[in-house]
Protein backbone atom coordinates (compact mmCIF):
# COMPACT_ATOMS: atom_id res chain seq x y z
CA UNK A 1 0.00 0.00 0.00
CA UNK A 2 1.35 3.63 -0.93
CA UNK A 3 2.37 5.52 1.81
CA UNK A 4 -0.35 8.65 2.26
CA UNK A 5 1.13 12.04 0.40
CA UNK A 6 1.62 15.91 2.46
CA UNK A 7 -0.13 18.44 1.01
CA UNK A 8 1.92 21.13 0.61
CA UNK A 9 1.13 24.74 0.38
CA UNK A 10 2.21 28.39 0.08
CA UNK A 11 1.25 30.88 2.22
CA UNK A 12 1.86 34.77 0.96
CA UNK A 13 2.12 37.73 3.09
CA UNK A 14 2.15 41.23 2.40
CA UNK A 15 4.96 42.71 4.62
CA UNK A 16 4.06 46.35 3.71
CA UNK A 17 0.54 45.67 5.16
CA UNK A 18 -1.46 47.20 2.20
CA UNK A 19 0.94 50.03 1.94
CA UNK A 20 2.52 48.80 -1.34
CA UNK A 21 -1.11 48.66 -3.18
CA UNK A 22 -1.86 52.35 -1.67
CA UNK A 23 1.40 53.88 -2.01
CA UNK A 24 3.34 52.23 -4.95
CA UNK A 25 1.61 53.73 -8.30
CA UNK A 26 2.49 57.44 -6.80
CA UNK A 27 5.97 56.41 -5.08
CA UNK A 28 7.26 54.04 -7.96
CA UNK A 29 5.50 54.98 -10.99
CA UNK A 30 3.91 51.76 -11.16
CA UNK A 31 1.25 49.17 -9.41
CA UNK A 32 2.37 46.88 -6.97
CA UNK A 33 -0.08 45.04 -5.21
CA UNK A 34 2.36 43.75 -2.38
CA UNK A 35 5.76 43.43 -1.36
CA UNK A 36 5.68 39.59 -0.84
CA UNK A 37 7.20 36.93 1.79
CA UNK A 38 6.51 33.12 1.72
CA UNK A 39 6.68 30.05 3.15
CA UNK A 40 6.20 26.45 2.36
CA UNK A 41 3.73 24.39 4.66
CA UNK A 42 3.96 20.49 5.25
CA UNK A 43 4.21 18.04 7.65
CA UNK A 44 2.63 20.57 10.18
CA UNK A 45 5.25 23.40 9.73
CA UNK A 46 5.80 26.13 8.01
CA UNK A 47 9.47 26.64 6.68
CA UNK A 48 10.65 30.15 5.20
CA UNK A 49 14.36 31.82 4.51
CA UNK A 50 14.96 35.05 7.06
CA UNK A 51 17.86 34.64 9.43
CA UNK A 52 18.52 31.38 8.03
CA UNK A 53 16.21 28.42 7.40
CA UNK A 54 13.13 28.74 9.86
CA UNK A 55 10.45 26.45 10.97
CA UNK A 56 7.74 27.44 13.07
CA UNK A 57 4.34 25.01 13.51
CA UNK A 58 2.12 26.22 11.20
CA UNK A 59 -0.17 29.10 11.83
CA UNK A 60 2.00 30.11 14.42
CA UNK A 61 4.56 32.21 12.31
CA UNK A 62 5.61 35.96 13.65
CA UNK A 63 4.25 36.84 9.82
CA UNK A 64 0.59 36.63 10.96
CA UNK A 65 -2.37 35.38 8.73
CA UNK A 66 -1.22 35.38 5.51
CA UNK A 67 -2.85 37.14 2.55
CA UNK A 68 -3.46 34.22 0.59
CA UNK A 69 -2.84 30.40 0.09
CA UNK A 70 -1.76 28.54 -2.64
CA UNK A 71 -1.84 25.02 -3.44
CA UNK A 72 1.16 23.47 -4.80
CA UNK A 73 0.72 19.55 -4.85
CA UNK A 74 1.05 16.39 -2.72
CA UNK A 75 4.54 15.22 -1.89
CA UNK A 76 5.69 11.25 -1.08
CA UNK A 77 8.83 12.83 -0.02
CA UNK A 78 8.95 11.36 3.89
CA UNK A 79 9.62 14.36 6.64
CA UNK A 80 13.16 12.91 7.67
CA UNK A 81 14.64 12.69 3.93
CA UNK A 82 13.13 16.71 3.76
CA UNK A 83 14.98 17.71 6.75
CA UNK A 84 18.32 16.43 5.48
CA UNK A 85 17.44 17.98 2.40
CA UNK A 86 17.01 21.07 4.38
CA UNK A 87 20.38 20.71 6.61
CA UNK A 88 22.15 20.19 2.71
CA UNK A 89 20.77 23.15 1.55
CA UNK A 90 21.16 25.29 4.20
CA UNK A 91 25.00 26.69 3.66
CA UNK A 92 23.68 28.53 0.53
CA UNK A 93 20.74 29.83 2.88
CA UNK A 94 22.54 31.91 5.75
CA UNK A 95 21.34 34.87 7.40
CA UNK A 96 24.38 36.38 5.63
CA UNK A 97 23.67 35.34 2.40
CA UNK A 98 20.20 36.71 2.51
CA UNK A 99 19.48 39.40 -0.09
CA UNK A 100 16.00 41.11 -0.75
CA UNK A 101 16.49 41.40 -4.55
CA UNK A 102 18.84 38.28 -5.62
CA UNK A 103 18.41 35.62 -3.13
CA UNK A 104 15.39 36.08 -0.29
CA UNK A 105 12.55 33.84 1.27
CA UNK A 106 10.79 33.84 -2.14
CA UNK A 107 13.89 31.82 -3.81
CA UNK A 108 13.94 29.67 -1.00
CA UNK A 109 10.51 28.59 -0.98
CA UNK A 110 10.24 28.45 -4.56
CA UNK A 111 13.27 25.65 -4.30
CA UNK A 112 12.14 23.66 -1.72
CA UNK A 113 8.79 23.50 -3.68
CA UNK A 114 10.31 22.14 -6.51
CA UNK A 115 11.84 19.36 -4.20
CA UNK A 116 8.49 18.77 -2.95
CA UNK A 117 6.09 18.34 -5.51
CA UNK A 118 8.04 19.46 -9.00
CA UNK A 119 6.05 22.84 -9.08
CA UNK A 120 7.44 26.61 -8.57
CA UNK A 121 5.81 29.40 -6.79
CA UNK A 122 3.63 32.10 -9.15
CA UNK A 123 5.81 34.22 -10.96
CA UNK A 124 4.41 37.08 -9.82
CA UNK A 125 6.04 36.86 -6.61
CA UNK A 126 9.45 35.49 -7.80
CA UNK A 127 9.52 38.70 -10.76
CA UNK A 128 8.57 41.48 -7.92
CA UNK A 129 12.27 42.62 -7.04
CA UNK A 130 12.89 43.21 -10.83
CA UNK A 131 9.63 44.89 -10.81
CA UNK A 132 10.29 47.30 -8.41
CA UNK A 133 14.10 48.06 -9.39
CA UNK A 134 13.06 48.91 -12.83
CA UNK A 135 10.38 51.29 -11.84
CA UNK A 136 11.35 55.21 -12.30
CA UNK A 137 12.34 55.64 -8.51
CA UNK A 138 13.83 52.14 -7.92
CA UNK A 139 16.91 53.15 -7.36
CA UNK A 140 16.32 55.83 -4.59
CA UNK A 141 14.56 53.31 -2.34
CA UNK A 142 17.29 51.08 -1.81
CA UNK A 143 18.20 52.52 1.51
CA UNK A 144 14.81 51.21 2.51
CA UNK A 145 15.29 47.87 1.16
CA UNK A 146 18.79 47.77 2.75
CA UNK A 147 17.39 48.00 6.24
CA UNK A 148 14.69 45.44 5.34
CA UNK A 149 17.65 42.89 4.72
CA UNK A 150 19.39 43.86 8.23
CA UNK A 151 15.91 43.05 9.59
CA UNK A 152 15.17 39.66 7.77
CA UNK A 153 18.74 38.90 8.25
CA UNK A 154 18.19 38.68 11.68
CA UNK A 155 15.02 37.00 11.42
CA UNK A 156 12.74 39.81 12.61
CA UNK A 157 9.56 40.79 10.93
CA UNK A 158 9.50 44.19 8.87
CA UNK A 159 7.45 46.92 10.74
CA UNK A 160 5.69 49.44 8.19
CA UNK A 161 5.52 52.34 7.19
CA UNK A 162 8.90 52.54 6.52
CA UNK A 163 9.40 56.02 6.03
CA UNK A 164 11.75 57.15 8.31
CA UNK A 165 14.98 57.07 7.26
CA UNK A 166 17.46 55.35 9.99
CA UNK A 167 20.68 56.30 10.25
CA UNK A 168 21.19 55.02 14.16
CA UNK A 169 21.76 51.70 15.72
CA UNK A 170 18.21 49.81 15.57
CA UNK A 171 15.33 50.79 18.10
CA UNK A 172 15.08 48.08 21.44
CA UNK A 173 11.41 47.95 19.48
CA UNK A 174 12.91 46.02 16.40
CA UNK A 175 15.67 44.24 19.17
CA UNK A 176 12.85 42.99 20.99
CA UNK A 177 10.64 41.78 18.19
CA UNK A 178 13.67 40.06 16.99
CA UNK A 179 14.29 38.55 19.83
CA UNK A 180 10.64 37.05 20.56
CA UNK A 181 10.49 36.07 16.86
CA UNK A 182 13.43 33.58 17.31
CA UNK A 183 12.11 32.07 20.64
CA UNK A 184 9.21 31.09 18.85
CA UNK A 185 11.00 29.55 15.86
CA UNK A 186 13.51 27.02 14.71
CA UNK A 187 16.58 26.73 12.10
CA UNK A 188 18.32 24.62 10.12
CA UNK A 189 21.29 26.42 10.14
CA UNK A 190 24.67 24.59 10.31
CA UNK A 191 27.30 24.78 13.60
CA UNK A 192 29.71 27.32 11.66
CA UNK A 193 26.84 29.58 11.00
CA UNK A 194 25.95 30.66 14.25
CA UNK A 195 26.94 34.31 14.01
CA UNK A 196 23.93 36.62 15.14
CA UNK A 197 23.46 39.88 16.93
CA UNK A 198 26.11 41.87 17.20
CA UNK A 199 27.85 41.25 13.41
CA UNK A 200 25.12 41.24 11.53
CA UNK A 201 23.77 45.00 13.05
CA UNK A 202 27.14 46.28 11.34
CA UNK A 203 25.73 44.84 8.10
CA UNK A 204 23.92 46.80 5.69
CA UNK A 205 24.23 50.13 6.50
CA UNK A 206 21.78 53.13 5.60
CA UNK A 207 24.03 53.92 2.71
CA UNK A 208 26.65 51.88 0.59
CA UNK A 209 30.03 53.19 1.26
CA UNK A 210 31.28 54.76 -1.97
CA UNK A 211 27.66 55.36 -3.32
CA UNK A 212 27.55 58.22 -5.51
CA UNK A 213 23.56 58.28 -5.01
CA UNK A 214 23.28 57.95 -1.24
CA UNK A 215 23.16 61.11 -0.24
CA UNK A 216 20.45 61.86 -2.50
CA UNK A 217 18.38 59.19 -1.39
CA UNK A 218 18.64 59.98 2.33
CA UNK A 219 17.68 63.02 1.56
CA UNK A 220 14.61 62.19 -0.12
CA UNK A 221 13.54 59.67 2.21
CA UNK A 222 14.01 62.34 5.40
CA UNK A 223 11.84 64.97 3.04
CA UNK A 224 9.22 62.28 3.00
CA UNK A 225 9.84 61.86 6.74
CA UNK A 226 9.33 65.78 7.63
CA UNK A 227 6.79 66.32 4.70
CA UNK A 228 4.63 63.59 6.52
CA UNK A 229 4.85 64.54 10.11
CA UNK A 230 3.28 68.07 8.65
CA UNK A 231 0.80 66.14 7.44
CA UNK A 232 -0.20 64.06 10.40
CA UNK A 233 0.27 67.10 12.54
CA UNK A 234 -3.00 69.01 10.90
CA UNK A 235 -4.83 65.92 12.43
CA UNK A 236 -6.84 65.84 9.30
CA UNK A 237 -5.72 62.69 7.37
CA UNK A 238 -5.32 59.53 8.29
CA UNK A 239 -1.56 57.59 8.67
CA UNK A 240 -2.23 55.48 5.18
CA UNK A 241 -3.58 58.77 3.10
CA UNK A 242 -0.58 61.05 4.89
CA UNK A 243 1.41 58.42 3.77
CA UNK A 244 0.50 58.45 0.35
CA UNK A 245 0.35 62.44 -0.24
CA UNK A 246 4.16 62.95 1.54
CA UNK A 247 5.76 60.60 -0.94
CA UNK A 248 3.66 62.20 -3.80
CA UNK A 249 4.91 65.59 -2.88
CA UNK A 250 8.35 64.80 -2.75
CA UNK A 251 8.53 62.31 -5.48
CA UNK A 252 7.02 65.76 -7.96
CA UNK A 253 9.44 67.95 -6.51
CA UNK A 254 12.26 65.76 -7.55
CA UNK A 255 10.47 64.81 -10.71
CA UNK A 256 10.72 68.39 -11.60
CA UNK A 257 13.85 68.89 -10.13
CA UNK A 258 14.95 65.88 -12.36
CA UNK A 259 13.47 67.13 -15.74
CA UNK A 260 14.72 70.89 -15.50
CA UNK A 261 18.17 69.90 -15.11
CA UNK A 262 18.00 67.24 -17.85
Amino acid sequence: MAEEGHRVTLNVYDLSQGLARQLSTSFLGKAIEGIWHTGIVVYGNEYYFGGGIQHSPAGSTPYGVPLRVVELGVTHVPKDVFEMYLQEISPRYTAEAYSLLTHNCNNFSNEVAQFLVGATIPEYILSLPNEVMSSPMGALILPMIQNLETTMRSGGVPQVPQFRPSTAAPSATASATTAKTSSNTNSFINPDNTKTGGEQQKSSPNVVAGDPLGDARGKVQDEISKEFAAIMATGTMRASEAAALATRRVMQRYGHTALSQS
